[in-house]
């Protein structure tokens, strides 16, 4: 849980970015059609030396005020860069073709959608930690950009698998449509010309697509036993007997009979690719993708 934390702050202070950006030093020039690029860890320091009083060092008050924010917001902010969100739809959709009401309970979805999340994701976190956080923390590496780019770069080598796996482009090309950035070529367009603040919302789109489609693949089985079954009552004439009635017993017994908790959560966790198994066709957007 350690390392869970120390990568959650790590990542979080991309999105303090936008309240010190006044505190930022300036920049050279960049080209128009390419985002300018933001480095939270070196907002944080010019901000805590610019405010009055504070000596270069943040104040005890504002340091439990920044731990409190990140840890109220940075675990739901980096869950939305992992596979949490395509895991919790599919087993919310599970739970609606069951028709068993609220079981499982929510908490319950909730906390295998995180375990098996933190499964998956563990090859990223720790890649991210021994990369970019713990140099940082070492001493290692002093330079607030190096740090941050090392950091984010297994994260963004993730985010980019899954869109390239899945071939959810649109997303891509929509948001950097609306920044400004011409993709009417392509093939001109580099990973770098991709941002944090593009790449995320575009990921996000490519995982509710993702799970919608596994979900409704997974209703598919559920549906059938349904209208059997309401064929079947209205074929006896037996037509003030709610259906879902008769076949939640069957769909239940289908379900555990094919050993289904484990073939879903095996599907979902092969379902994520890892970087490291898309080398062959991710060494750039070129030719798949922007």
């Amino acid at each position: 849980m350690k390392l869970l934390m120390q990568v959650f702050i790590g990542v979080f202070v991309l999105f303090l970015a936008p309240a010190a950006t006044l505190a930022q030093t300036a920049t050279p020039p960049r080209s128009p059609s390419t985002p300018p690029a933001i480095n939270p860890i070196e907002m944080l320091e010019n901000a805590s030396e610019v405010v009055p009083g504070l000596d270069g060092q943040l104040s005890s008050t504002l340091n439990i005020l920044v731990l409190l924010t990140v840890l109220a917001l940075a675990p739901s902010i980096l869950l939305l860069c992992t596979c949490f969100t395509r895991i919790i739809i599919v087993l919310g959709l599970l739970r609606q073709a069951l028709g068993t009401q609220g079981l499982p309970p929510t908490q319950v979805l909730l906390g295998l959608s995180l375990f098996i999340t933190f499964v998956v994701m563990a090859p990223t976190l720790e890649a991210m930690y021994a990369n970019g956080i713990k140099p940082y923390a070492d001493g290692e590496v002093t330079s607030y950009e190096e740090a941050w780019q090392r950091t984010k770069q297994p994260l963004r080598d993730y985010m980019f698998g899954q869109i390239e796996a899945t071939g959810n482009w649109s997303g891509v090309y929509m948001m950097l449509n609306y920044r400004g950035v011409d993709t009417s070529d392509p093939g001109e367009l580099d990973r770098s010309d991709v941002d944090m603040v593009t790449l995320i919302p575009a990921f996000i789109l490519s995982e509710l697509k993702v799970a919608f489609l596994i979900g409704f693949r997974v209703f598919l089985p559920f549906l059938v036993i349904d209208l059997v079954i309401a064929s079947m009552l209205v074929s006896m004439g037996m037509l003030m007997l709610p259906p879902v009635l008769i076949s939640l017993p069957f769909k239940i017994l289908l379900f555990v009979l094919v050993d289904g908790w484990s073939l879903l959560v095996g599907s979902l966790m092969t379902g994520v690719y890892q970087p490291e198994t898309l080398q062959h066709v991710i060494g750039g957007l070129s030719g798949a993708g922007p």
